[in-house]
């Protein structure tokens, strides 16, 4: 008779718990709050060992689970095959983005930080992510070969397989992003934010990165300023804000919002990768604030 070990079963549901936890007290919306201790209550009741059920069943047995959809059901997949979870890691302020990526086999230090500053993501959903959109290929010693690898080793430890047709990640308009980004600049400016005690660059463990949870329609949002190598080596470390999107069905996303300092768009509040979104962005809202100004109806190019 196989004896079934449950143990795994309760630390998972102890973190989903901790995420619950530091969600409500960091001010995020109650509706995630509830999702994750609901999630926790199904995964403690399961009277079947979760290691197993992800080893014969993968991400589709837990999805299959009362409660857990599908952003939740890849958390745990990553928590139980990596070790790692880096949305807690996140929210505890000990995320360290270089080990993270260095655990992926086949990733050296150094090339986790190459990617690290390259792509500046700091999750395995965000790499798979660049890694399905052609952008792996940007980092210095990733040719194709090795970037159809990697593909396929985040696949296989986030529990899924995507084809090239399916790939593509739903992702938040550029004015919703700007909005939480003008939303967070200003709160944390006024002093209005709770604080994490970030673990890289913090020796006195001071609890001084603001962190804003917000929604817009059917989108949650976490932002925090960049506590990255490139940001602090730059001293754009209160100018660089990553922002952390998710569904009501708590699959994340992640964009870096940044002040352009050069070209057309010098001055401006953009998101890496999402440059000309951002410049039709512009020009649609100079447009109507000229339209406004003089009842015309013209479209007016971005620019002086």
């Amino acid at each position: 008779m196989t004896t079934i070990d449950l143990s795994i079963n309760q630390r998972v549901a102890d973190k989903l718990r901790e995420v619950a936890d530091l969600l409500e007290q960091q001010g995020a919306n109650p509706f995630r709050v509830r999702a994750y201790r609901n999630a926790a209550d199904t995964v403690v009741q399961l009277q079947r060992d979760l290691q197993e059920l992800v080893q014969t069943e993968g991400l589709n047995g837990l999805k299959a689970l009362p409660t857990i959809g599908q952003g939740i059901a890849a958390a745990i997949h990553e928590l139980v095959t990596t070790g790692h979870w880096s949305q807690l890691e996140r929210l505890r302020g000990t995320l360290d983005p270089l080990q993270l990526f260095h655990s992926i086999p086949g990733i050296s230090t150094t090339l986790a930080q190459r990617i690290h500053d390259t792509l500046n993501v700091d999750t395995l959903e965000a790499l798979e992510a660049a890694a399905h959109q052609g952008h792996l290929e940007r980092v210095k010693g990733i040719g194709p070969r090795r970037a159809e690898a990697l593909r396929a080793t985040l696949a296989n430890m986030l529990g899924r397989v995507r084809s090239r047709k399916t790939s593509v990640i739903r992702v938040p308009n550029v004015d919703l992003l700007l909005d939480v980004d003008e939303e967070y600049r200003e709160k944390s400016q006024a002093g209005e934010l709770p604080t994490i005690a970030p673990r890289r660059f913090n020796p006195q463990n001071e609890s001084r990165l603001p962190v804003l949870h917000t929604r817009r329609g059917e989108w949650h949002f976490t932002a925090l300023y960049s506590n990255s190598p490139r940001a602090h080596q730059l001293g754009r470390t209160r100018d660089w804000v990553v922002a952390y999107f998710y569904d009501d069905d708590h699959r994340e996303g992640q964009c870096t919002v940044v002040t352009e300092n050069k070209g057309i768009l010098f001055g401006q509040r953009v998101i890496r990768g999402r440059e000309s979104e951002c410049l039709a962005y512009y020009s649609r809202r100079r447009a109507s604030e000229k339209s406004a100004e003089t009842g015309s109806t013209g479209f007016l190019p971005f620019g002086p």
